[in-house]
């Protein structure tokens, strides 16, 4: 059925122009991403559909390549269409820090780094190399691992702050399991690497853990 012959409140393009994307429940913001359903299956019905199949717009968008595929009127052009929107997504958060603009507080570190490494399946241990007046120099995402953790290398950590000149340093890691949680291993480590960088006159300044909605800092809970 064509969009403008639905009823009113199935409306979902309209009813963003007219209340704002905020005021649309998350099927109604993916039928409009997808624009068309598929034959039986009205747009409407088909993201209510994947909202379930999913459980939830983070598990679509973030799915591999081949389950979000195999399900029927999804495809690699819509595939790549949800990441290019989820990429420009972190470039627009990201933009500041690009320009150069010094981190002003912990809730831009958060959101910066949220949008970096929320949405990864596996955990990825990621610095924010920064200079003495707290610009970022570089993010690099430096060690990956399975769910289960990453083998994270003080000398390699302290090789690639050398290497970008860094004064400061800002470390984090996602859990994939959703639970933000510091272990007690990751307590460990940061403070092994800050006793190393310690020796090079290389400040780390915090370590976050990024879980789903939720981001935790070492230096907050006194814990470095």
């Amino acid at each position: 059925m064509n969009p403008s012959h639905w009823p009113s409140d199935e409306r979902p393009r309209e009813r963003l122009l007219a209340h704002g994307a905020e005021s649309l429940s998350d099927a109604e913001l993916l039928a409009i991403f997808l624009r068309t359903g598929t034959t039986g299956m009205p747009v409407m019905a088909m993201a209510r559909h994947l909202i379930d199949e999913f459980s939830g717009l983070r598990g679509l968008m973030t799915a591999s390549r081949g389950q979000f595929c195999q399900i029927k009127g999804l495809g690699t052009a819509k595939y790549a269409q949800v990441q290019a929107a989820m990429e420009m997504a972190r470039r627009v958060m990201d933009e500041p820090l690009r320009q150069g603009d010094p981190l002003r507080s912990p809730a831009d570190t958060r959101r910066f780094l949220t949008s970096r490494l929320a949405t990864y399946p596996h955990e990825v241990f990621a610095g924010l190399f920064l200079d003495n007046r707290h610009r970022v120099i570089q993010y690099r995402e430096l060690f990956r691992g399975t769910i289960d953790g990453a083998a994270v290398y003080p000398r390699e950590v302290v090789r690639q702050a050398l290497e970008d000149n860094a004064a400061a340093v800002i470390f984090a890691h996602n859990h994939p399991s959703g639970v933000a949680e510091p272990s007690q291993a990751d307590i460990s480590l940061t403070r092994r690497l800050k006793e190393a960088l310690g020796l090079v006159d290389i400040r780390v300044l915090d370590h976050m853990v990024i879980g789903h909605g939720e981001v935790i800092s070492l230096a907050e809970r006194g814990l470095m």
